[in-house]
Protein backbone atom coordinates (compact mmCIF):
# COMPACT_ATOMS: atom_id res chain seq x y z
CA UNK A 1 0.00 0.00 0.00
CA UNK A 2 2.66 2.52 1.03
CA UNK A 3 4.74 1.62 -1.97
CA UNK A 4 1.97 1.43 -4.53
CA UNK A 5 -0.02 4.46 -3.38
CA UNK A 6 2.62 6.93 -2.22
CA UNK A 7 6.17 5.98 -3.13
CA UNK A 8 8.06 4.14 -5.83
CA UNK A 9 10.12 1.07 -4.86
CA UNK A 10 13.25 3.21 -5.15
CA UNK A 11 11.84 5.82 -2.76
CA UNK A 12 10.81 3.21 -0.19
CA UNK A 13 14.27 1.67 -0.40
CA UNK A 14 15.90 5.10 0.04
CA UNK A 15 13.71 5.78 3.09
CA UNK A 16 14.55 2.39 4.61
CA UNK A 17 18.27 2.86 4.05
CA UNK A 18 18.57 6.52 5.12
CA UNK A 19 15.38 8.48 5.68
CA UNK A 20 17.36 11.66 6.40
CA UNK A 21 18.59 11.77 2.79
CA UNK A 22 15.60 10.25 1.00
CA UNK A 23 13.89 13.44 -0.16
CA UNK A 24 11.30 13.51 2.62
CA UNK A 25 9.79 16.73 3.92
CA UNK A 26 11.41 18.09 7.12
CA UNK A 27 8.31 17.16 9.15
CA UNK A 28 8.52 13.58 7.85
CA UNK A 29 12.21 13.38 8.75
CA UNK A 30 11.39 14.67 12.26
CA UNK A 31 8.70 12.00 12.65
CA UNK A 32 11.08 9.28 11.43
CA UNK A 33 13.83 10.45 13.82
CA UNK A 34 11.33 10.40 16.67
CA UNK A 35 10.14 6.93 15.65
CA UNK A 36 13.74 5.73 15.59
CA UNK A 37 14.30 7.11 19.10
CA UNK A 38 11.13 5.44 20.38
CA UNK A 39 12.33 2.16 18.84
CA UNK A 40 15.85 2.20 20.24
CA UNK A 41 15.70 4.46 23.31
CA UNK A 42 12.10 5.08 24.35
CA UNK A 43 13.24 5.79 27.90
CA UNK A 44 15.23 8.77 26.58
CA UNK A 45 12.26 10.53 24.95
CA UNK A 46 12.21 14.00 26.50
CA UNK A 47 10.08 17.14 26.27
CA UNK A 48 12.48 18.53 23.66
CA UNK A 49 11.66 15.63 21.34
CA UNK A 50 7.97 16.43 21.62
CA UNK A 51 8.68 20.15 21.13
CA UNK A 52 10.51 19.31 17.89
CA UNK A 53 7.43 17.53 16.61
CA UNK A 54 5.21 20.44 17.69
CA UNK A 55 7.48 22.78 15.71
CA UNK A 56 6.74 20.70 12.60
CA UNK A 57 3.00 20.98 13.12
CA UNK A 58 2.29 17.70 14.87
CA UNK A 59 -0.49 17.69 17.45
CA UNK A 60 -0.66 15.69 20.67
CA UNK A 61 -2.89 13.13 18.98
CA UNK A 62 -0.60 12.76 15.96
CA UNK A 63 2.42 12.34 18.25
CA UNK A 64 0.55 9.65 20.15
CA UNK A 65 -0.31 8.03 16.80
CA UNK A 66 3.41 7.89 15.94
CA UNK A 67 4.23 6.35 19.33
CA UNK A 68 1.45 3.77 19.08
CA UNK A 69 2.25 2.84 15.46
CA UNK A 70 5.96 2.43 16.21
CA UNK A 71 5.28 0.44 19.37
CA UNK A 72 2.78 -1.86 17.66
CA UNK A 73 5.14 -2.47 14.75
CA UNK A 74 8.06 -3.18 17.07
CA UNK A 75 5.96 -5.59 19.10
CA UNK A 76 4.69 -7.38 16.00
CA UNK A 77 8.18 -7.62 14.51
CA UNK A 78 9.56 -9.14 17.68
CA UNK A 79 6.74 -11.69 17.87
CA UNK A 80 7.36 -12.71 14.26
CA UNK A 81 11.11 -12.92 14.81
CA UNK A 82 10.82 -14.88 18.06
CA UNK A 83 8.41 -17.39 16.52
CA UNK A 84 10.46 -17.82 13.36
CA UNK A 85 7.59 -16.69 11.18
CA UNK A 86 8.56 -16.38 7.53
CA UNK A 87 7.14 -13.54 5.42
CA UNK A 88 4.29 -14.10 3.01
CA UNK A 89 4.63 -14.19 -0.77
CA UNK A 90 3.84 -10.49 -1.20
CA UNK A 91 6.96 -9.59 0.78
CA UNK A 92 9.05 -12.26 -0.90
CA UNK A 93 8.01 -10.93 -4.32
CA UNK A 94 9.30 -7.41 -3.67
CA UNK A 95 12.23 -6.20 -5.70
CA UNK A 96 15.34 -7.88 -4.20
CA UNK A 97 17.09 -4.64 -3.23
CA UNK A 98 13.92 -3.30 -1.60
CA UNK A 99 13.32 -6.56 0.27
CA UNK A 100 16.92 -6.50 1.52
CA UNK A 101 16.56 -2.88 2.71
CA UNK A 102 13.37 -3.72 4.61
CA UNK A 103 14.53 -6.98 6.20
CA UNK A 104 15.51 -6.82 9.86
CA UNK A 105 15.81 -9.48 12.53
CA UNK A 106 16.34 -13.08 11.51
CA UNK A 107 17.60 -13.30 7.92
CA UNK A 108 15.07 -14.80 5.53
CA UNK A 109 15.18 -18.58 5.41
CA UNK A 110 17.05 -18.89 8.71
CA UNK A 111 14.13 -19.23 11.13
CA UNK A 112 15.22 -22.33 13.04
CA UNK A 113 13.52 -21.60 16.33
CA UNK A 114 9.85 -21.67 15.32
CA UNK A 115 7.60 -23.39 17.87
CA UNK A 116 6.60 -26.88 16.82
Amino acid sequence: MLRSDFFSPEQVEAIARDYRNAGLEPAEVAAMAFAEKVTHHAYKVAPGDIDTLYSHGYSDSSILDIILAVSARNYFSRVLDATGTEPDDVYLNLEPSLREALTTGTPLGEAEHAPR
